[in-house]
């Protein structure tokens, strides 16, 4: 009650000043000196608040004189009153009352157009949370816009936003148009329950009689329009606007729909017509705050750097376009994948969909070029191996199906993606123009299908590059099937009309015969991302397939026989297990047959599933298809053998084949693949080598499963997955008895056998079958030197005395019995008990009997490695093979391999020196060379492979050399591939290796740093990086460095001294090439602005290429330990500093390093909100650390060692590269350290920079923005 008598007080001694002042004529500058001689009387400060409330609430009475307006502005020049707060208080109650007081609504306008943008924060610090106050108040700010304001700042930006919709809706209203806007209620038109909204306007039903008031109403609407248009023309308008536009984009669309509105509205209404003009160029106005973009200090070289856009040197036409460093990172990805035993958490399609938003927006590439860029990927990977080294392992396939399969379905999501934006941006009825990205770029509002015609027009380039276009023997047929589908859809519609008048749709130049286009057409065509006027491209098919076409039929697929309900006979099930199926659905009803099937059935479909659909298939869902496994290991492993004298050659699969089948495949996808890498890096940057679990692959099926659901609901017209439940391992105890019982094997050495265990009594008749074998062919050895060899893995067969003697039993209690067993064999033959050879025997005849105990063999031998309490034996040739006929030959093709890519590895052996393995490696190796070739034990073959490096990698480095060597000697065509395999172990432990590799991908991809060999505009070259393929000469195979650092990264122990190497390349690189272009140019930056613009482009490529490498060695956690540790750790490690080095050097080295850590992170994270919790927590987390330490050294809070230039380049870029292309990443930093960072720029003389990472920062950095309004102006 006190401080409203004060006020009363003060209103009334206020009031008789003027009223003196005014009866004795005095002028208005004598009324300011009254009244503030007045204020300073009562001890009230300067601006006064309460001089405003009184004042405004006196010029809104019908006899309102000029002399107070008057006097009201001198004041706000004076600073009696703040123009903020009294413009906000005349705004609440003159707009509502406008039209029954044209007056002073007149002088209103003339008042907002001189004082609008007179905001000075440091004058109003003695009241400024009293003033903010009083304006949320009377405009209603607060309910108005759903945020609490809290800074001057931030009031003033949300009163000139609410003054520009309260003017347009004001003028809306006089001019008789009616439109209901979306984002709530307008200042035009009051509120009922405003407290100052009780002035008695006398007369106010018959102001529509006064033609003076009338004229002045219809004056001032036009006038409120030329005030806007004046206002929204200057620099701080632009700000502001932009300001609201980025974070408030909701209210921003309520104000494009009122032009909007007035743009569709122009014939309606007469006023229209006149103020065309008016509004025309209100509207530019607007338009342009959208599309605004900060220049940047051009006068320095930073600023420059920042501002050079990517140099596109070659045409998309050019048979070189796509080989440039800034795709680099679709030819590494892809070739990374190819290695298949890291399990992603995220699935490829997902990680390529990311990878393609990314390079689009940081390449500023059209979507034209970006997709023809990742085709031509795609086919390089393909043609890297369209003659491949012949090894166990098929690679072909995955590559085509990442060509295929993978790349359409990326597509499509970037395609859905602009459909949902193009959908959003209808239903927001968003102002037709230029609508900014959230990667700061712009897209024509010309409808929805820019990014479909950019796929269209990528792939009719694709056919200029023919060098990729030949297709490997395997799918030339499918190629030609292919071409001839198009030829015939040509043919058929020859006589329609239109495709006559059209003209000839044929080339006749092109050669005859189908290539990859033909196939990746199709896969688009089936993916719906094209439709079939595909066929009518001009060349797309050769007149020479239109006149086979009409000779030759398409065959029917024996796949899609079998999905029109063909009889699972011999040859079908011989066919479907040979060729991998075309689709999920095939897959489905496969998996349906083989759980719900006839006994016959189930066991045929069982054993289609497991053939070349999973073996040759891209496992791009590894959890989806491990959680379809379990059901059949379980069935089936839990079925006795009708009889014991079934042969596994049987035409009828027997019960443990088809186990056999489905539980190696769930093997290899458990076993073998390494954990993601977010889970097995610590934060010392050791790699943990820890396995994969089942529970772990279940719960990402799970959440796979829970996500598609999720998407299902938001979109009625997705499928809903066809297995929509949760799996867990107990609702399979079996298996899970097993897995339980294999864990502790792992963990922990076995106890002996005892007669009473039911377990050890299945091991003891287990090691009575494999005795009595090794007595039967020992025997049988003597009268035949060689015996039949009829059995899975080439033992000798099985007669039906040898079927007595097999125990039958369901197989898992034999899985469950067999680790006890090859613990008795294993130390019978450590003691001298049982001979390597009848070792080997004895593990030959378990694996033949039950093809599934190799993952028992497997598992229990790796661990028994790693506990390395097993001696050492000879490889001699007498009791164990020998690979001393080949050894020294393979090791002088490893070193040569080594030395092509700059690596000096050390010799493994020396002429004297025994050739040692750990017994149980000794014991494994030996058994898998036993093993026969076939093509139906691929699955065998697969786990053999990956079992043997798995062991290999807990033994001593060369131990691999020694085991390639063995089965080099065993299959000779496979030399070349097993030579390459072995020449990856060195860099497991190795850092000077790895550092000698890395460093030969950066020379093979960027050129050499001589200056005197390389120029600086040579281009970058993926094929010197990964290579064009893998060939052999006659010396032995050679491998690019890239593709050999790719096969390798993944077992490299210490994969934080690769992100060291990486970084130490970057900053050498980025030196040199700078180095150059500041000695070969002209001191004048003007005259060298082409040479500088080369040489960022190529410290651009260097950052990718160390991007890429470093986000496929360690994945996420590596690079957080970028943003936290190894940028930090570089720029406060003091460096020798070369003397007569210019300065220029030191700012394209920092600008490079900030390239590394803006593109690694949005290879990782994206650069959209849009994110996983806890992807979203990671990123967060890892940009405000970096960013508090950045604030930290501006504060002189932390010292650096670097260069003062490079540290200058590498904060200012860095902040420059997050708000181009990483603005989300800014709203997730804190405010405070906003705030530091802007006024470390500002001390730079970097305003812009300042304002535009403010400006990113939502809306609570709104206010910070609003502050620095009178610097950039």
């Amino acid at each position: 009650m006190g401080s409203e008598c004060d006020l009363g007080g003060f209103e009334q001694v206020v009031l008789e000043t003027l009223k003196r002042c005014q009866q004795q004529n005095e002028s208005t500058l004598v009324w300011v000196m009254e009244v503030a001689k007045c204020i300073r009387s009562l001890g009230v400060g300067l601006p006064c608040l309460e001089l405003g409330h009184v004042l405004v609430s006196q010029l809104c009475f019908d006899d309102n004189n000029s002399s107070l307006w008057k006097f009201v502005e001198l004041a706000l020049s004076s600073g009696l009153l703040y123009p903020l707060h009294v413009l906000s208080l005349l705004t609440s109650r003159v707009l509502p009352h406008r039209r029954s007081q044209p007056k002073a609504y007149r002088l209103y306008l003339e008042l907002l157009s001189r004082y609008a943008f007179s905001f000075n924060p440091e004058k109003a610090d003695a009241c400024k949370e009293k003033m903010t106050k009083s304006i949320d108040v009377a405009l209603q700010l607060s309910q108005l816009y759903g945020l609490r304001v809290l800074e001057l700042g931030q009031a003033f930006v949300l009163f000139f936003f609410s003054m520009i919709i309260g003017l347009i809706d004001s003028t809306l209203d006089d001019w008789g148009l009616r439109m209901t806007p979306t984002d709530g209620p307008s200042l035009a038109l009051g509120s009922t329950d405003h407290h100052d909204m009780d002035i008695d306007f006398k007369g106010s039903r018959n102001f529509k009689g006064n033609e003076h008031h009338e004229k002045m109403r219809t004056a001032n609407s036009f006038m409120a329009i030329e005030v806007l248009g004046k206002l929204t023309e200057s620099r701080k308008a632009i700000v502001i606007l932009r300001l609201v536009h980025l974070n408030m984009p909701v209210n921003f669309n309520g104000l494009l729909q009122r032009l909007q509105f007035l743009e569709a509205s122009e014939l309606v209404s007469p006023h229209l017509n006149s103020a065309n003009q008016l509004l025309a160029k209100l509207s530019a106005n607007i338009q342009r705050a959208m599309g605004f973009q900060y220049q940047l200090n051009r006068s320095q070289l930073i600023g420059l750097l920042l501002d050079i856009a990517s140099c596109k040197p070659v045409s998309c036409f050019h048979s070189q376009f796509g080989q440039s460093a800034c795709w680099a990172p679709f030819d590494i990805y892809m070739e990374n994948a190819m290695d298949g035993k890291q399990l992603p958490i995220k699935s490829a399609v997902d990680v390529l969909t990311e990878t393609i938003k990314t390079l689009q927006a940081f390449n500023q590439a059209s979507w034209q070029e970006t997709f023809l860029a990742l085709w031509l990927s795609a086919l390089r990977l393909v043609q890297r191996e369209h003659d491949p080294l012949e090894g166990p392992i098929p690679r072909l396939e995955a590559r085509l199906c990442v060509l295929l399969s993978i790349v359409p379905l990326a597509i499509a999501n970037v395609l859905e993606d602009e459909a949902k934006l193009c959908h959003s941006s209808t239903a927001g009825a968003t102002f037709t123009g230029s609508v900014e990205s959230g990667y700061g770029h712009k897209m024509n509002g010309k409808g929805c299908a820019s990014r479909k015609d950019g796929l269209i027009s990528s792939l009719q380039i694709l056919g200029h590059f023919s060098g990729l276009l030949c297709p490997p023997v395997s799918v030339t047929d499918a190629a030609n099937t292919a071409a001839r589908k198009a030829a015939s859809f040509i043919t058929n519609a020859k006589n329609q009309r239109d495709i006559i008048r059209g003209g000839s749709l044929v080339d006749a130049s092109v050669k005859a015969g189908g290539d990859m286009r033909h196939l990746i057409v199709e896969a688009c065509i089936a993916r719906n991302l094209i439709d079939t006027s595909a066929y009518i491209w001009p060349g797309y098919v050769s007149a020479s397939i239109i006149s086979l076409s009409d000779s030759l039929s398409l065959d029917k697929s024996p796949w899609l026989m079998f999905m029109e309900g063909a009889p699972l006979n011999g040859s079908l099930i011989d066919y479907l297990i040979m060729n991998p199926a075309s689709s999920l659905a095939e897959i489905e009803k496969l998996f349906s047959i083989a759980l719900n099937g006839s006994e016959e059935e189930k066991s045929a479909a069982a054993k289609i599933l497991c053939g070349a659909s999973l073996s040759r298939g891209w496992n791009i869902q590894v959890p989806e298809v491990a959680a379809s496994l379990m059901p059949l290991c379980e069935v089936f492993g839990s079925l006795k053998p009708a009889s014991s004298n079934k042969s596994s050659k049987d035409d009828e699969p027997s019960i443990y084949m088809v186990f056999s089948f489905a539980f190696l495949y769930l093997l290899r996808l458990w076993k073998f693949y390494r954990p993601p890498l977010e889970q097995c890096i610590s934060e010392r940057g050791a790699a943990v080598r820890g396995e994969l679990t089942l529970e772990y692959l279940l719960l990402l099926r799970n959440r796979s499963i829970a996500s598609c659901q999720v998407e299902t609901y938001s979109n009625p017209n997705q499928s809903e997955p066809a297995s929509g439940k949760p799996i867990y391992i107990d609702s399979y105890p079996k298996l899970r008895a097993w897995y339980c019982q294999n864990k502790s094997c792992i963990a922990s050495t076995l106890a002996g056998l005892s007669s009473g265990n039911p377990v050890h009594q299945v091991a003891n008749k287990i090691l009575s079958m494999i005795y009595w074998k090794m007595t039967k062919s020992a025997a049988s050895s003597s009268n035949s030197s060689t015996p039949t060899s009829n059995s899975a893995c080439g033992s000798p067969g099985s007669t039906g005395e040898d079927a007595y003697q097999r125990p039958v039993l369901p197989a898992w209690e034999v899985l469950e019995a067999i680790p006890f067993v090859l613990e008795a064999i294993l130390t019978a033959c450590a003691h001298g008990r049982l001979s390597p050879r009848d070792l080997t025997t004895g593990l030959r005849d378990l694996v033949d009997f039950l093809p599934a105990s190799l993952a028992a063999i497997v598992s229990y031998f790796s661990a028994e490695v790693t506990r390395g309490i097993w001696k050492p034996v000879a490889m001699n040739g007498k009791d164990w093979p020998s690979p001393a006929a080949i050894l020294p030959s393979m090791e002088s093709e490893i070193k040569a391999i080594l030395a092509a890519v700059g690596v000096d590895a050390p010799s493994c052996y020396t002429g004297n020196s025994p050739i040692m393995l750990p017994l149980p490696m000794a014991a494994l190796v030996s058994l898998t060379i036993t093993f026969k070739l076939d093509k139906s034990l691929e699955y065998v073959h697969s786990v053999a492979g990956l079992a043997l490096e798995h062991c290999a990698s807990g033994c001593p480095w060369p131990s691999m050399h020694i085991i390639g060597s063995l089965w080099a000697q065993k299959i000779r065509r496979w030399h070349n591939f097993i030579v390459v395999s072995s020449s990856r172990s060195i860099f497991r432990q190795n850092k000077e290796a790895v550092a000698q590799l890395l460093r030969s991908c950066f020379t093979s991809f960027l050129g050499s740093l001589n200056i005197s060999t390389s120029s600086l505009s040579n281009q970058s070259s993926v094929n010197g990086l990964l290579g064009s393929t893998i060939s052999v000469g006659g010396g032995g195979p050679s491998v690019a460095p890239g593709f050999l650092f790719l096969r390798s990264c993944r077992t490299i122990h210490n994969v934080h001294y690769v992100s060291d190497v990486i970084v130490g390349l970057i900053a050498e690189y980025a030196r040199n090439l700078a180095s150059r272009w500041a000695s070969s140019d002209s001191p004048r930056l003007k005259s060298s602005q082409t040479s500088l613009s080369i040489a960022s482009v190529r410290a651009r490529e260097v950052a990718t290429l160390g991007a890429s490498l470093l986000c496929v060695t360690g994945g996420v956690q590596l690079v957080q330990e970028l943003f936290r540790n190894t940028i930090p750790t570089w720029l406060i490690s003091s460096r020798k500093q070369e003397l007569h080095v210019s300065v220029v050097p030191r700012i394209v080295e920092g600008y490079a390093m900030a390239y590394l850590l803006i593109l690694s992170g949005a290879i990782i994270w994206g650069v959209e909100a849009k994110l996983t919790t806890c992807a979203f927590s990671r990123r967060a987390r890892a940009v405000g650390v970096h960013m508090d330490f950045l604030a930290g050294v501006l504060e002189g809070n932390i010292s650096l060692g670097c260069d003062p230039a490079t540290w200058k380049a590498y904060l200012s870029c860095l902040v420059g590269l997050m708000v181009r292309f990483a603005p989300a990443w800014i709203q997730e930093v804190k405010l405070e350290t906003l705030r530091k960072l802007a006024c470390g720029l500002r001390g730079w003389h970097e305003c812009e920079l300042a304002v535009s990472l403010l400006e990113r920062g939502g809306t609570a950095a709104v206010g910070s923005v609003a502050e620095l309004l009178n610097v950039i102006s």
